[in-house]
């Protein structure tokens, strides 16, 4: 750090954060940990109904939306009274805005903070199809007085980093998705997965581009194994009675396991539980969390569709990426993590060693750099 002084920062995200998504992991980490080390935290949303994280500022009412193959939320127009009465009360010395961002809202905040204040932002999103990247390049035009404002413009991918490029016409700096590994990596196993199956692991939501239907027709293409194994499938959503229909129609019942959603606190346990961790995602994946959060439990090796986000975090290991349109590609790759222990574990060792680079404490660090360099002297 420059120097020892303590900042106070406001973390701004459009949507709430009441569904756990990347974006909200990432400024609740990073908030958590800079409270940690001195520094005053507050999170200005759109909406949210958490009052579980203190110094919450819930400016607007958001309606639901679908976006790059996610359901979302959009604030509707905040006043402009209301930004500049919190900008005046709290005086902040940061904004960091989770990037891109609504027009009725953060656009407005970023025009109304006063010169002392630095902004930074972070693009978070890698397309899901070429209509996303229109949308963003017009948005981008929108924004473009309140772009002016920024001092330093971060991406937490290679491929968030260059859709940011394309699409708003801005550089950034990589600064990636970040975990506490020493959370995830001393966290328990369930005692229940603990019986010499071999445990494999989906988490996230059930939509199409997540691919949980691709991974249970890998599944049912190596089912016949002399290998005992399982599949637990973590999350909710649409797809949720097509996947049922499928599992009872292929007789896989034995094999499969429906979870429903889980609770952070869970989540590190199934992480934990699991010898192998598959996401199939075909696209609109700007980093990844789940990859580090699943190398960070210690033994488990993954599996991730050959998305851009995907693999710009793995790209020094191509081997455990896959084509997650081709099933039996999948179901190559799967048998062979299964009945090959060796490679296996090395694939969990090497995830192991390799997570470490996003470990709060040090990307935390970085952020605090980045923070301090673009403090507006008076």
């Amino acid at each position: 750090m420059i120097n020892d002084k303590k900042l106070k920062i406001a973390y701004v995200l459009d949507d709430g954060l009441d569904v756990p998504n990347g974006v909200q992991q990432y400024i609740l980490s990073v908030g958590e940990w800079m409270q940690g080390h001195g520094h005053e935290v507050h999170y200005i949303v759109g909406e949210t109904k958490r009052r579980d994280i203190k110094n919450i500022h819930s400016m607007s009412r958001n309606i639901k939306i679908k976006f790059n193959g996610n359901i979302g939320t959009m604030p509707l127009p905040v006043k402009k009274v209301r930004l500049r009465k919190l900008l005046k009360e709290e005086n902040f010395d940061i904004l960091h805005i989770q990037m891109p961002y609504s027009p009725f809202f953060a656009h407005k905040l970023i025009k109304l903070a006063p010169l002392e204040t630095s902004v930074v932002g972070t693009f978070h999103i890698a397309p899901n199809n070429n209509i996303v990247s229109i949308a963003n390049f017009g948005l981008g035009l929108w924004l473009r007085s309140s772009l002016n404002k920024f001092d330093k413009f971060l991406s937490v991918s290679p491929a968030a980093q260059s859709f940011a490029k394309k699409t708003f016409k801005i550089d950034s700096e990589v600064s990636p998705n970040v975990i506490d590994y020493e959370l995830f990596n001393s966290a328990n196993k369930y005692s229940d997965y603990d019986d010499g199956k071999l445990n494999i692991l989906f988490l996230g939501r059930l939509v199409p581009r997540k691919g949980c239907l691709q991974l249970l027709k890998a599944v049912n293409k190596i089912k016949d194994l002399d290998s005992s194994f399982r599949l637990i499938v973590c999350g909710s959503g649409p797809l949720q009675n097509q996947l049922n229909d499928y599992v009872k129609l292929n007789n896989l019942s034995e094999i499969v396991e429906f979870k429903g959603f889980v609770a952070e606190k869970d989540k590190l346990r199934y992480y934990k539980s699991a010898d192998i961790a598959v996401f199939p995602s075909s696209g609109g994946e700007s980093f990844g969390i789940v990859l580090i959060e699943a190398m960070s439990s210690g033994n488990t090796a993954i599996l991730a569709g050959n998305n851009s986000g995907y693999r710009a975090v793995l790209h020094d290991k191509p081997d455990i990426l896959f084509d997650p349109k081709n099933v039996d590609e999948l179901a190559d790759k799967l048998r062979n993590m299964i009945v090959n222990e060796k490679y296996r574990k090395a694939v969990a060792d090497w995830g192991n060693t390799y997570v470490k680079n996003f470990d709060i404490n040090k990307v935390g660090n970085e952020l605090l750099d980045i923070y301090e360099s673009s403090l507006h002297k008076s």
